[in-house]
């Protein structure tokens, strides 16, 4: 049986990757000058362009949703309309997901030549009992083994007498399958958001749909089955006593060693994909004509981080981002203190700024808004064991911030209404939510709308940049309707900000000296 699923495995890699090329080369936008960009990110944007691919649309195939009810109605609606191709990439699914699981089940039964693709975490999907992940799916590749295909990513920094020592639960401390991608046929949602039922209810995160956008739907796929060749599959077990196997696609190379293999496997297939969509930016001759209603007036950039691989495009990004901002000296209002320039938006459920991009921040001259998770919206809130720890850690990593923001003398005063030359720390807090969202916005100035925005699964910390896989996306654009879209994202979000409250006395922010001496160990897994 094994044998057999491995050979569909291959067919299908195969036919996948005989198309991604032709189909792509069809797709050619119309070129834009880059005088159409406002002159903020102008420069940022062609020197991007010669690193990542780009894909064009127009504004009004994007949509912005701010609720997760409206997530997890559009992902059900996404399920039931699928006739192709359905293709999931997430850290894991809730046992509590029966409606979800139901969907699929029924869009497959419906739909003959469906075909569902799923990317998840291996040791998040295989925790141990009758409720994790993988026993839940089992009843879908039980009833359609050749359409459903569950690939499973096992970390490879945790090895050795290591991975037999580290329980679950702990295990994926050492690194986990991040993106999270939501695709059905050509249109496709990309999010922070896990597929659980308090990410459908009441755990805030950011939510972007792009509707019938081929290229952009095929890429995300075409990324998924790459990763796929340094994956386990999921297989229904033949075994009685067994209730499901894992299948290693490569017996060349060790599933604890696949380091050169994922590198070579994601190099080679981002490469590719940028020959495939070549950046439509044409350099201005100074007599471009007006811009077009339907032209294109969204452009979207794809960034891979996996730092256990030694892929680090979302670093070089937002090193070529801050270093652009920060070079064009932006004359300042008549106040000495009040903002001129660009202001940048910066939000993490997990916020604790890896190093890189804290030095530029700092040692920048851009004004910043930075909001993070209050304690009690720390998913780990109340939690048992360490894990109960993980709340006072972040506090922890805000105060070091604070510490260091305020050394370089660029703290924007506290109870100050207008945008200051600084960076502003904020809490969210929400009555009975928690916060998972994360991203960043540009604005030219604080009073115009954002004019680019980075999105996608990582949490711009040290995990994110050394650890887990991500997926995110820079999106540019020129249409006023989705630059306001994108203020109210932000608008939304902030409605629930409050003056930042790690240094006071409240129990919530007490940090323990045990808190201390765990991040101390092991701060760079949080």
């Amino acid at each position: 049986m094994f044998g057999t699923a491995r050979s569909a495995l291959l067919k299908s890699r195969l036919r996948i990757c005989s198309v991604v090329l032709p189909s792509a080369v069809l797709q050619r936008p119309r070129n834009v000058s880059t005088t159409s960009f406002d002159p903020t990110i102008r420069q940022f944007l062609v020197k991007l362009a010669e690193h990542q691919p780009c894909f064009a649309m127009k504004s009004s195939d994007v949509s912005i949703l701010h609720e997760p009810r409206l997530f997890y109605q559009t992902l059900l609606s996404m399920i039931r309309r699928a006739k192709h191709r359905l293709f999931i990439s997430s850290l894991y699914i809730g046992s509590e997901d029966i409606e979800l699981i139901d969907a699929i089940h029924a869009a497959l039964r419906t739909n003959p030549s469906l075909h569902v693709y799923m990317h998840l975490d291996l040791n998040r999907s295989t925790r141990p009992g009758p409720d994790s992940t993988a026993r839940i799916l089992l009843p879908l590749l039980q009833e359609h083994p050749d359409r459903v295909h569950v690939y499973l990513f096992r970390s490879p920094k945790l090895k050795g007498i290591m991975a037999r020592l580290v329980p679950p639960r702990f295990n994926e401390g050492w690194g986990t399958w991040h993106p999270k991608v939501y695709g059905a046929d050509d249109s496709v949602m990309i999010s922070g958001a896990n597929l659980n039922t308090s990410y459908f209810s009441n755990r805030q995160d950011r939510y972007l749909q792009f509707s019938e956008q081929p290229g952009l739907a095929q890429y995300c796929f075409a990324f998924l089955q790459a990763a796929s060749t340094f994956s386990y599959s999921l297989l229904p077990s033949s075994a009685p006593t067994e209730d499901y196997a894992l299948s290693w696609p490569d017996a060349s190379t060790h599933p604890h060693r696949i380091e050169a293999k994922a590198q070579q496997a994601l190099t080679t297939f981002q490469k590719a994909q940028q020959l495939a969509h070549p950046v439509p930016f044409v350099p201005s001759t100074g007599a471009e004509p007006p811009q077009e209603k339907g032209d294109d007036d969204v452009f979207i950039f794809p960034i891979i981080q996996a730092g256990q691989f030694d892929i680090r495009e979302e670093e070089r990004c937002l090193d070529m981002l801050f270093r652009e901002l920060d070079t064009q000296r932006w004359p300042r209002a008549p106040s000495t203190s009040t903002c001129g320039g660009p202001l940048v938006d910066l939000t993490s459920g997990y916020f604790a700024l890896y190093e890189p991009y804290q030095r530029a921040m700092i040692g920048s001259n851009l004004t910043c808004r930075i909001l993070a998770a209050s304690p009690k919206a720390n998913g780990f809130y109340g939690s048992k064991g360490v894990s109960g720890r993980i709340p006072e850690a972040y506090t922890l990593f805000e105060r070091r911030f604070i510490k260091a923001v305020r050394a370089a003398g660029r703290e924007w005063p506290p109870g100050s209404s207008d945008a200051y030359n600084g960076i502003q720390l904020n809490e969210w807090q929400r009555q009975g939510w928690t916060y998972h969202a994360k991203g960043i916005w540009v604005r030219p100035t604080p009073s115009a709308t954002p004019i680019l925005t980075l999105f996608g699964s990582t949490n711009l910390n040290s995990r994110s940049a050394n650890l887990d896989t991500e997926l995110s996306f820079v999106l540019a654009t020129t249409s006023p309707l989705l630059r306001q879209r994108l203020a109210e994202e932000v608008d939304e979000l902030r409605a629930h900000a409050h003056p930042w409250r790690g240094e006071s006395d409240s129990e919530d922010r007490r940090v323990r000296l045990g808190t201390r001496a765990l991040v101390g160990i092991v701060g760079g897994m949080l």
